[in-house]
């Protein structure tokens, strides 16, 4: 039964992102299993750890991966991406998947899938940082699909959207503002066909570069020439032994750890430790008083 599965498999198979129509197409070829024939590949590898049977259950799941990332479309993340994720996602499910519960492993899998794709729409999208609680990350992969219209949110239905998912009408508002944002390109191209206006609203056009300005440059000369005396005077304060332990901890090419230091002193490495934090107040003290 199984044999028969297995030379149904493909021989390769190229990331989404080479060629997502490709990959696509080959995943929806790969046979679904019948339960019967999960649950022996299940046993083989949970049991076993039988890494074939593995492969072959993760293979025959791949077309449910492209089907939940699809639903994500709607961040402008790459398909090919997302796929990816969920395809890690699937592999740590079926790493757990233990055969004896009683359920079919795409119902157990999907949890997983989802959870890789909601990392990394959240390290990547570019709101990134703003859904940092559980509850605003429900706020954020939920709102679309509650509001009721492509218009703005009237407070009647962020408040009843914020009561349905325990945050408060603010972040509601917040969040809304934030998914309409577009993303603007720092330099707007020259096309010859496009003569708008949008163009005259480049940030590149209107941000000043203060970077070759020569009052920048001397302020910043003099600042690190007084930084440079400030340590200078600072490191002069110091006793011999909190001095040279400052200087090859930090200041030479080839520094020195706590260990060779605390061997050279003859004392412990945690005492190395403290010495080095003691110095370090004396001198932020002492340039601060500069």
């Amino acid at each position: 039964m199984t044999d028969s599965s297995n030379q149904l498999m493909p021989l390769s198979l190229s990331a989404p992102g080479v060629n997502l129509g490709a990959y696509i197409s080959t995943v929806n070829q790969i046979p679904i299993l019948s339960a019967d024939q999960e649950k022996e590949l299940a046993e083989r590898y949970f049991y076993d750890q039988d890494l074939d049977a593995a492969k072959m259950l993760v293979m025959s799941h791949l077309r449910f991966v492209v089907h939940i990332a699809r639903t994500y479309a709607g961040y402008g993340l790459p398909q090919g991406d997302l796929i990816q994720e969920g395809n890690l996602g699937l592999m740590k499910a079926v790493k757990r998947f233990d055969p004896s519960m009683g359920v079919r492993l795409v119902s157990f899998a999907v949890h997983w899938i989802k959870a890789e794709i909601h990392e990394y729409v959240i390290r990547n999208w570019r709101i990134v940082k703003i859904a940092t609680t559980k509850a605003q990350r429900k706020l954020f992969f939920n709102l679309r699909s509650l509001k009721k219209s492509s218009k703005k949110l009237t407070l009647e239905e962020a408040q009843s959207i914020a009561n349905d998912l325990n945050v408060t009408p603010e972040q509601v508002l917040e969040m809304e503002g934030r998914l309409t944002a577009y993303d603007a390109a720092f330099e707007t191209q020259n096309d010859d066909e496009d003569d708008s206006s949008a163009q005259s609203y480049s940030p590149s056009l209107y941000l000043e570069d203060n970077r070759y300005d020569p009052a920048r440059l001397v302020e910043d000369e003099d600042w690190e020439e007084q930084s440079t005396s400030a340590l200078k005077n600072a490191m002069g304060q110091l006793d011999d032994r909190s001095r040279n332990i400052l200087q090859r901890r930090w200041l030479d090419d080839d520094k020195s750890t706590l260990h060779e230091l605390a061997s050279e002193y003859n004392v412990s490495a945690e005492r190395i430790r403290q010495l080095e934090k003691n110095a370090m107040e004396k001198i932020k003290v002492a340039m601060s008083s500069n």
